[in-house]
Parts: structure tokens; C-alpha cells; sequence
């Protein structure tokens, strides 16, 4: 079982005069270190294997470090530094302040094994606990705070108990002499008798693995990593979890912590990376449950793939290649993902820079590209931010421009897009992909549209929302949905589509406007039963042809976006914040392409 780190060299790239370029892209080559390598050879003389290969991306080289580390493994040597949050000091460096609280055994009901050895069989009664206090945006307003040099107090009921400790911590500018941007942070604390280690609001696990978030051992250390390549001002949010133990055997003396300190390490490992995929936790909200349970099953589980992005968005699965490729706006980069089962996947740069190239660059949040699909010939179709624009690779590898002008004013930023089956391309363009969004003086065009492409024709089909963002059909495509980014106004239309690319009839299919949570409407996929999942304020919704609300899927990280993929359809792949998940339905997607080619990057 390996973890594999990609790593590419910094770009000197030459910029173009004017508001953007819309060639190919220029670069210059810069040199890469080896230093780097030699250091993290030295971190993990037992477990490191590497290869070194450079790929060409237009007129810019990068180099890029295959890394194979035994997986999720955490550095055990002497840190550069070190903070002690059970001392005043410490928490205080870190601006943190600790919560605690006990938790309570509960009744709860449940069903026993059914034939599918999962949990349809008859109703049962069972235990849970409260508070389930693991979760990010927990509310521990209300609990005791408790000073770092009492951590070594006993608390809790003795005998067979449980409890919370919960703070949430500030990397610092510097350590002493030691500068933090860009190193990894590990945090250790050992608990009497056992602990579970909820980061940012994620239990990850995978099968067979001893220690870090989980349970290490009688009175054993928990270890791991909660940061890599960290920055000055960063927050993660600590939440553990004391058990008393053994717990065939309760003992007669309670819980408390022996230690909880942070350590920094000097890290050549830059930029995402994959692991093993591991199970995290995710939450159901029912409203409909038997609804609900025959999409997503009674036993759901969700997996995180890869890490350590800045944000991820647009994913396209690539059916002969089996590969998912998505984007990340903020870095400028299209990532391609090949699964591997149960064992770690290969995670590359498939084109950079994916949106932007001008010289006003650094005034961007997100130049790069949002969106991503394959029209009816396999061809991939790109919706880049700061070029304004909508371009399609052919499979020679170069650039036609579909849309960037509506009656003589760039586009906003396009969004996010899709095909019917005959080849007509939809797509969104809000502002949201400019630097100041409405307020950008870049901004050419006083609205956000809903277009299409026809016949080489770009159509102006509706103004109706100020953020149009998610786009998807129906099965039958009779109808499409479309959502709508605002805070003031979260909601999803349908509209029936005309034979040459038009809508009309568009009507309210769900209004999430009261619903709290984060976040507004951003991507949009449908499933084979007409089933529309959104990402909404609090998690992916999924509401019923009918317009029904089924239920919410809640993960460790808002979801923003998904594709249907694998070979049946069924594994929904999630962009979620810094990280991509996979998600196995009962139900397969709609619009996958059924006939692909190689695809070329750049």
C-alpha cells in the first residue's frame, strides 16, 4: 500500500500584454531542485521510492516527482519545531482554546441483519451516543472550556464512559526561529486509555490501519499528519474523542489526556496528493427514507481518493481511459485521477495553465477552468474563467474557441456545461470566475446568461438568475435544470427544450432559499430514475423527479460538484472543497459518453 505525492517545479512563465492571451501557452523553463528530494529521501530512508520524468505542456517543462511512501505515513523524526497545547503558551501561539464535554449512552432504534447482510431486516432497538461532536461545524459554544494544564485532570462518569476535547488552532507566522509557510504539521496526543482523531470535521480510515485517527493501542499515541504545505493564518479544527478501556473490562478510574502537541516539519512535498482510499464519515439527512435508501442503500458509505488541492470542481469521467478528470480553478490546473480499486490511485497534471495565462494573473481567485465535459465525439470542452471563454480539444491536440463574444462583449466566466445527445452545448456564465465578481471592471456584459451553442450559433436563452451555476438534463432530455448561485435566492429551475436548442417553460423545481447550510447552488447531475442531486446549502440534496426532497448527503467537506463514473455508472466522484471522493448509488447517472478517444493534453 503506497501514497503517492506529485510535485512539479515552480513556472517562471511569461505573461502577455492585454487583458488575456488566448494562444498557446508561453513558459520558460526553470530549474528544480534536487535538494528537495535528497531531504525527504532522508525523512523516509525505509519506505520512499520514486521516479522522475518531465512532461511538456505547451512551451513550459515540468518536472514531475512520483513519490511512493508507505501510505498516510507521518514523519517520526526530530520535528524543526514544536508546540505544546497543554501549556498555556502553547495555546495561546496557536490562538486555541480547548472544550470539553461528556457524552451520554442513548437508546436508539435501528434494524437487525436482512438477507443482504445489511441493515434491512426487522426493526431493533440499539445504542448510540450523544454529542456526536466529530463534525466541523459542531457547536461547542456552550461547552466548558478547560486551561491546557488541566488536560491531565481525570473527567468523565469512570467505568465505561467516553468523552470531548475539542479546540481549534491557528498555524502561527513562526515557531521560535523556525518559519511555518509550507511545512507539515503533525499532531500527537496520547489519551488514557484510547482515542479517535476527527480532523476538520474527517475520520478517515482504510482497512487494517493501526493509530492516527483511530484507536493506536492501550494508552498508545495517536500520530498524524492534519497539514501539509501549511500557511501563516491557516485554521484546523481538532476534535478528540476519550474512550475508557478496556471496554470488556471497564476500568475503575476515568479519562484524561497525557499529552497534545503539534510538530512542524521542513516539507519538500508541495500540492494534492493521493492516498489509499479511505472511509470518512458521511451523514444522511432523510426526508423521504425509503426514498432515499433505494438510491443511496441503508449502508452508505463515502471514500476520500486525494487531497491537498485548493478547490475542486467540473469532473468529467473519461470511460475508455477510466480515468476522471476535474478541475482546480484556484491553482490553474486540469488533474487526471486513475482509480485503482482498493489500492492507492496515480494522480497527474493533465493540462496547466487550464483557464489563464495573462498578465494580470495574480489579480485572480480562480483563472483557471470550472467545468468540464465531452461532446458526442469525445472531444473535450472546457469552460475557462479568466480566458472568458468556452474551448474544445480535438484530438490532435489543439484549440477551437466554441464561444468567448455574445454581440461584441466578452463572456463573464463561464461555469458549468453539458451536451445533448445531438451535440448542441449548454452552458452557464456567471461572474464569479473575475476577481471581483459583479464589481469587476472587466466584467463587459450586465447580466448572467444561460446559452447555447447552435449550428455555431452562441443563443442567449434566459437571464432569469444572477448566478447561473449547475446545469444537467433529464434522462429523456425533454427537460434541463439549472441552479442558481445567490445567498438571496436558492433555487433550482427546469425548462423544457425546443428541437434547436431553445427553452421555454421554465418553471420552479425546488427553492432551498430558507434552508440553512452552506453554500447556495452549484453543480447539478441527474440519475437514469430522473432523480436530481444538487449541491446545496448544507450537502448534495436529492430531490425526485416530482420535486420531492429525498434526502441530503452531508460529507466531511461541502460538496460543490460531481460526474457519474466506472464502468457501470453507479460511483458518483465528488469535488468537495480541498479534496475528491467517490460515492457508490443503487442507480446509475445520466450522460456518460459511450464513445471516447485518447485525449491529449496540452
Amino acid at each position: 500500500m503506497k501514497l503517492k505525492f506529485l510535485l512539479k517545479n515552480r513556472r517562471g512563465a511569461e505573461r502577455s500584454e492585454g487583458r488575456m492571451m488566448r494562444g498557446k501557452s508561453e513558459g520558460a523553463i526553470e530549474r528544480f531542485s534536487l535538494q528537495a528530494v535528497s531531504c525527504l529521501i532522508a525523512r523516509q530512508p525505509s519506505s520512499l521510492s520514486f521516479s522522475l520524468r518531465t512532461l511538456r505542456l505547451g512551451g513550459v517543462i515540468l518536472l514531475l516527482l512520483t513519490l511512493n511512501i508507505a501510505a498516510q505515513t507521518t514523519p517520526t523524526e526530530k520535528p524543526d519545531a514544536a508546540i505544546d497545547l497543554t501549556s498555556n503558551e502553547g495555546a495561546t501561539l496557536v490562538k486555541g482554546q480547548w472544550r470539553y464535554h461528556d457524552t451520554k449512552i442513548i437508546t436508539t432504534d435501528f434494524n437487525a441483519p436482512g438477507a443482504d447482510k445489511q441493515p434491512t431486516g426487522a426493526q431493533i432497538k440499539t445504542y448510540d451516543y450523544e454529542p456526536k461532536a466529530g463534525i466541523s461545524n459542531f457547536d461547542d459554544s456552550q461547552w466548558e472550556t478547560i486551561a491546557p494544564n488541566s488536560l491531565s485532570d481525570r473527567r468523565a462518569t469512570g467505568r465505561f464512559c467516553f468523552n470531548w476535547y475539542r479546540i481549534n488552532i491557528t498555524i502561527p507566522k513562526r515557531v521560535g526561529d523556525f518559519e511555518t509557510k509550507g511545512s507539515t504539521v503533525v499532531f500527537q496526543t496520547a489519551l488514557d486509555d484510547y482515542a479517535e482523531v476527527w480532523v476538520n470535521g474527517e475520520l478517515p480510515r482504510y482497512l487494517g490501519q493501526m493509530g492516527g485517527s483511530v484507536i493506536s493501542g492501550w494508552n498508545a499515541p495517536n500520530r498524524l499528519v492534519i497539514g501539509r504545505d501549511v500557511q501563516p493564518g491557516q485554521q484546523i479544527q481538532l476534535a478528540v474523542f476519550g474512550i475508557n478501556g478496556p471496554i470488556s473490562n471497564p476500568p475503575t478510574n476515568f479519562i484524561w489526556v497525557r499529552e497534545a502537541k503539534l510538530e512542524f516539519y521542513r516539507d519538500a512535498i508541495k500540492g494534492p496528493y493521493t492516498l489509499i482510499p479511505s472511509e470518512v464519515n458521511v451523514q444522511i439527512l432523510k426526508g423521504d427514507t425509503a426514498g432515499i435508501e433505494k438510491i443511496v442503500g441503508t449502508n452508505p458509505k463515502v471514500f476520500k481518493l486525494a487531497e491537498g488541492f485548493k478547490f475542486t470542481e467540473g469532473p468529467i469521467w473519461i470511460p475508455n481511459a477510466k480515468h476522471l478528470l476535474f478541475s482546480d480553478p484556484n491553482s490553474n490546473t486540469i488533474y487526471q485521477f486513475i482509480p485503482n480499486g482498493n489500492e492507492i490511485g496515480k494522480l497527474e497534471i493533465f493540462r496547466t495553465p487550464s483557464g489563464y495565462s495573462g498578465a494580470d494573473i495574480a489579480d485572480y481567485g480562480q483563472p483557471g477552468s470550472n467545468g468540464l465535459t465531452l461532446d458526442p465525439q469525445g472531444r473535450l470542452t472546457i469552460n475557462q474563467h479568466g480566458n472568458c471563454r468556452v474551448i474544445r480539444l480535438e484530438h490532435d491536440g489543439s484549440e477551437t474557441v466554441l464561444a468567448d463574444i455574445y454581440e461584441g462583449k466578452h463572456l463573464n466566466s463561464p461555469n458549468d456545461l453539458v451536451y445533448r445527445s445531438d451535440g448542441i452545448l449548454f452552458f452557464t456564465d456567471p461572474p464569479f470566475g473575475l476577481p471581483k465578481f459583479f464589481d469587476d471592471p472587466r466584467k463587459e456584459l450586465k447580466f448572467s446568461g444561460i446559452y447555447s451553442l447552435y449550428k455555431n450559433k452562441l443563443q442567449l436563452l434566459s437571464t432569469d438568475f444572477t448566478g447561473p451555476n449547475g446545469i444537467a438534463f433529464s434522462p429523456n432530455e425533454e427537460y434541463v435544470y439549472v441552479g442558481n448561485w445567490d445567498e438571496k435566492k436558492k433555487i433550482v429551475n427546469r425548462y423544457e427544450v425546443n428541437a434547436d436548442g431553445t427553452l421555454k417553460n421554465g418553471t420552479l423545481f425546488f427553492d432551498m432559499t430558507s434552508a440553512k447550510g452552506e453554500g447556495a447552488i452549484d453543480g447539478i447531475k441527474v440519475d437514469q430514475a430522473g432523480n436530481v442531486f444538487v449541491s446545496g446549502p448544507g450537502g448534495l440534496w436529492v430531490i425526485s423527479p416530482a420535486g420531492k426532497h429525498l434526502g441530503t448527503i452531508v460529507a466531511p467537506q461541502h460538496i460543490h460538484n460531481m460526474a457519474w463514473g466506472d464502468e457501470d455508472g453507479k460511483t458518483l466522484y465528488l469535488c468537495a472543497r480541498n479534496g475528491l471522493y467517490k460515492m457508490r448509488m443503487n442507480i446509475a447517472g445520466t450522460g456518460l459518453p459511450k464513445n471516447t478517444v485518447s485525449l491529449k493534453s496540452n
